[in-house]
């Protein structure tokens, strides 16, 4: 009972910071602004383009606004399904804790706030760039595919996703002039939700695992495992797609070694803002080994060696 009565009250916390926080796309984010295209998009810690020293300052602001502009992509692809599923377990506390349905009801609804944010984000983006990018994965075929797994993976996907937003946040909020304004301030709008999101995702999936079996868990290890790797597969095919797209309108000339080591480095940003990212922090750790034996986490271990 006291658990319930200390949830209940996570959630109504949950609530009031909702309605705290709320912000509009044009009134707090983008301001009558657009994009200044001297500047970079993303933080060299997230794109990463530092490592490729040998491509020069206008290259590598480029390849920072072709992953910005993937990274709105992949938002707006992956908050489809986090909205979806979010709905679907708000079902069951209908009759229920109402301090929870409308915890749910309004993280579902901010989800698809982001997902509009990041569609007018791509759509900006595109009008400053050469013809020719394109955006591999088809976000309804990629959202049937995650909802089709158990809940407890999807919901275990959508905490890590959560979790590893706020990493991202850290990593914009560096004072580096290169950096465009516009771009750091997505990132603060957005981590200010996703943060409170983060807080509910772990009681959702915390409540689900209590109610599930250990042959049920262990099939929701399975489904998770699936699901990361099917991350990494759409995370090859936008990454081959932005090399070439790169090199195919980039200012310099590069030899085939140093184009392979472009794809490469494209490659291994991704999967640290999408996978890595979000599978080293603390959170999302201390949640998943508190749920799982030692036997799971070495076969997600396994599973994720090669990516990491």
């Amino acid at each position: 009972m006291k658990d319930q009565v200390a949830d209940s009250n996570r959630y109504q916390r949950a609530v009031a910071n909702s309605k705290r926080i709320r912000w509009d796309i044009d009134r707090d984010v983008i301001r009558g602004r657009s994009f200044d295209f001297t500047k970079k998009f993303l933080p060299d810690g997230l794109s990463k383009v530092d490592r490729l020293a040998f491509l020069g300052a206008d290259d590598q602001r480029l390849l920072s606004q072709i992953q910005g502009r993937t990274y709105a992509n992949m938002f707006g692809l992956v908050e489809r399904f986090i909205a979806a599923k979010v709905l679907d377990v708000s079902r069951d506390h209908s009759l229920g804790d109402q301090h929870a349905l409308e915890a749910l009801v309004r993280f579902a609804d901010e989800e698809i706030k982001h997902q509009e944010l990041f569609r007018r984000i791509e759509r900006m983006s595109g009008d400053g760039m050469p013809h020719g990018y394109t955006f591999v994965p088809e976000a309804n075929a990629v959202a049937s595919a995650v909802l089709s797994k158990s809940t407890w993976a999807v919901l275990a996907l959508t905490c890590h996703i959560e979790l590893f937003v706020l990493a991202h946040y850290r990593e914009s909020i560096d004072a580096d002039a290169g950096v465009s304004e516009l771009w750091k301030d997505v990132f603060l709008f957005h981590w200010r939700e996703e943060a409170q999101h983060a807080i509910i995702d772990e009681m959702e999936w915390r409540r689900v695992h209590d109610q599930l079996s250990a042959a049920e868990v262990d099939q929701g290890v399975t489904d998770l495992i699936e699901l990361v790797g099917a991350v990494d597969g759409l995370v090859q095919l936008q990454a081959r797609a932005d090399a070439d797209y790169f090199l195919a309108v980039c200012a310099g000339s590069y030899s085939p070694d140093e184009a392979k080591r472009i794809h490469a480095g494209v490659l291994d940003a991704y999967r640290w803002q999408y996978i890595v990212s979000g599978v080293q922090e603390p959170r999302f750790s201390k949640a998943l080994g508190s749920m799982i034996t030692e036997s799971q986490g070495a076969r997600i271990g396994s599973a994720l060696a090669p990516i990491m």
